[in-house]
């Protein structure tokens, strides 16, 4: 899934028109889901439907055909997009200045997590074509929900008796006297890892009894207790799952090209300049 942040100090029609235009092509090309932030709104005071029932911490209301709406509280925006990971193909979130995901900036220049798609005066002058295939040249964000969702889409899924899935994550600390590590930053030269992780795919893939194979490692900035690494197996038995996850894991770690900063709270330094 790709994630577009639109946000910025334009006037709320025109944030508006824009969110209306940017939705309306991306609909060409896949399911959208809308995330809208509102810093007013106060935990428990909203209500799909008025007078209807209170109590619980989160309410649905669901349609004959599958349309639905929803309140709640405990929800954050990270939260809202990987719900929208497993089901959409693009989420476009509205009104969050330090989205740390691909954004266009209407009005005042900010400062952003990450280098905007685009920062517009007037947001008439927005070309959405080219901000969209500029969003399609940024990483796609991915879940351990989502790539198990499409692993059991595979055409042999109705065969397979096992999912066996491993995640990595950033680890604050190795042992108890070790200085904090706040975060990690990947990065990898264009295009090459992505090819050695369609080729390790393809040879897992090819193996007997496996059916579906989803390989994704996060470039940039990760941090600490964040996920870095999936990989996920479809396959008929658990011995045939276990083992393609390993070795899965173990030759992403040995053949796939990425450079590693960490980053603690005391110094900085690339994994292969630490002595």
């Amino acid at each position: 899934m790709y994630v577009l942040g639109i946000t910025g100090d334009a006037p709320a029609d025109a944030l508006s028109q824009t969110v209306d235009r940017v939705v309306a092509r991306l609909e060409r090309a896949g399911r959208v889901g809308i995330v809208r932030y509102d810093a007013t709104i106060a935990d428990g005071t909203a209500s799909v439907s008025e007078g209807g029932p209170r109590g619980g911490d989160v309410t649905y209301e669901l349609g004959a055909d599958g349309d639905w709406a929803a309140t709640g509280t405990g929800l954050t925006v990270a939260d809202a997009i990987d719900d929208l990971a497993t089901t959409c193909e693009y989420a476009v979130v509205v009104g969050v200045d330090g989205l740390r995901h691909p954004q266009i900036v209407l009005g005042t220049p900010i400062e952003t997590a990450v280098e905007p798609l685009a920062v517009l005066e007037d947001p008439r002058d927005l070309d959405v074509e080219t901000a969209l295939e500029a969003l399609h040249g940024r990483e796609p964000y991915e879940t351990l929900g989502s790539l198990v969702d499409r692993v059991t889409s595979a055409p042999e899924a109705e065969r397979a008796g096992a999912i066996a899935t491993f995640t990595g994550r950033v680890r604050a600390k190795e042992s108890s006297d070790d200085v904090r590590t706040t975060h990690l930053e990947f990065e990898t030269y264009d295009g090459v890892a992505d090819e050695r992780l369609s080729v390790i795919e393809t040879d897992l893939a090819a193996r007997d009894g496996v059916f579906g194979v989803e390989l994704h490692h996060r470039t940039g900035v990760v941090r600490d207790g964040e996920d870095i690494v999936f990989v996920v197996i479809l396959a008929g038995h658990r011995r045939e799952a276990f083992r393609a996850v390993e070795d899965g894991i173990d030759r992403l770690k040995d053949e796939v090209p990425l450079f590693k900063k960490e980053v603690t709270v005391d110094d900085e330094f690339w994994a292969h300049d630490r002595s």
